[in-house]
C-alpha cells in the first residue's frame, strides 16, 4: 500500500525522474538511501516501484504510533527501529529474516534527518553501524540509492514544512533518484560503513547533478 500510495502522490508534488546503473535490484538485498527530508521516503518508494521493487522499510518506531499509518506499517511487515532502547536489536533480527525470505529492505543508515533548516542539497551525513552489522550477519548485497530534491518539498521548521508541502503542487520541484550498482561490503564494521557511505554519496551526487544542484560539484 505504501509504495502504491507513493507512486500516486509523489507526481502531484514534484517532477520525479529515475536513473539506474544496473538492470535490477537483486532479491534479498539491502537498499541504502540518503535521508534529507520527511518527503524522501515517499520519493524513493515511488522511484523503486517504477523499477518493479516494493521493499520492506526499516523506519523510526514512532511512526507505528501514527493512526492509520501505524496499522499499515505493521500489516505490511515493515520494520520498526527503536533507538536507545533494549529492543534496538530486534530490527536486525527482523531485517535478517526478511532478507532470508528474498525481500529487499530499504534502510536509512544516517539514522535521522539533518538539523539544518535550508532547502539545499548536501552530502549524506555519517552512517550508523546497523547497516554494516546487517551485512556482516547476512552477507547481503547493498544497493546504494541517492535522492535529491526532496528538501524542496519539505524542510526546515514545522511551519515551513507544511507550507512547502502545500505549495509543492504549484511549484513542482524536480526530484531525482539514482540507483547504483549492487556491492558486497568487506572488512570490519568501520570499513563496511565507509564503503557504504562512499557508494551512497556517489549515488546522491549523480542525483544532485541531474537536477543541476551546485552542491554536487562542491562535494567532489
Amino acid at each position: 500500500m505504501l509504495s502504491r500510495l507513493a507512486e500516486v502522490l509523489v507526481p502531484t508534488v514534484g517532477r520525479l525522474s529515475v536513473t539506474a546503473d544496473h538492470a535490477e535490484i537483486p532479491p534479498g538485498s539491502i537498499i541504502a538511501a540518503n535521508h534529507t527530508s520527511l518527503a524522501d521516503p515517499a520519493v524513493v518508494l515511488a522511484a523503486l516501484r517504477r523499477l518493479g521493487v516494493v521493499p520492506v522499510v526499516a523506519a523510526a518506531a514512532g511512526l507505528w504510533c501514527v493512526p492509520v499509518l501505524g496499522r499499515a506499517l505493521a500489516g505490511e511487515g515493515h520494520i520498526p527501529v527503536f533507538r536507545h532502547d533494549r529492543r534496538a536489536s530486534d530490527a536486525l533480527d527482523l531485517a535478517a529474516a526478511a532478507l532470508e525470505q528474498g525481500r529487499q529492505i530499504l534502510i536509512y543508515a544516517e539514522g535521522g534527518l539533518p538539523r539544518r533548516k535550508d532547502a539545499a542539497e548536501a552530502a549524506p551525513g555519517d552512517f550508523r553501524s546497523g547497516l554494516a552489522r546487517l551485512t556482516q550477519r547476512t552477507g547481503a548485497a547493498v544497493v546504494p540509492v541517492g535522492q535529491a530534491g526532496a528538501r524542496r518539498v519539505t524542510s526546515g521548521s514545522t511551519a515551513k514544512q507544511l507550507a512547502g508541502l502545500a505549495t509543492a503542487p504549484l511549484r513542482r520541484p524536480g526530484l531525482h533518484v539514482h540507483v547504483g550498482v549492487p556491492l558486497r561490503l568487506t572488512g570490519d564494521g568501520a570499513a563496511r560503513t565507509a564503503q557504504a557511505h562512499a557508494a551512497v554519496t556517489a549515488a546522491w551526487r549523480t542525483a544532485a547533478e541531474h537536477l543541476g544542484e551546485p552542491a554536487a560539484r562542491a562535494a567532489l
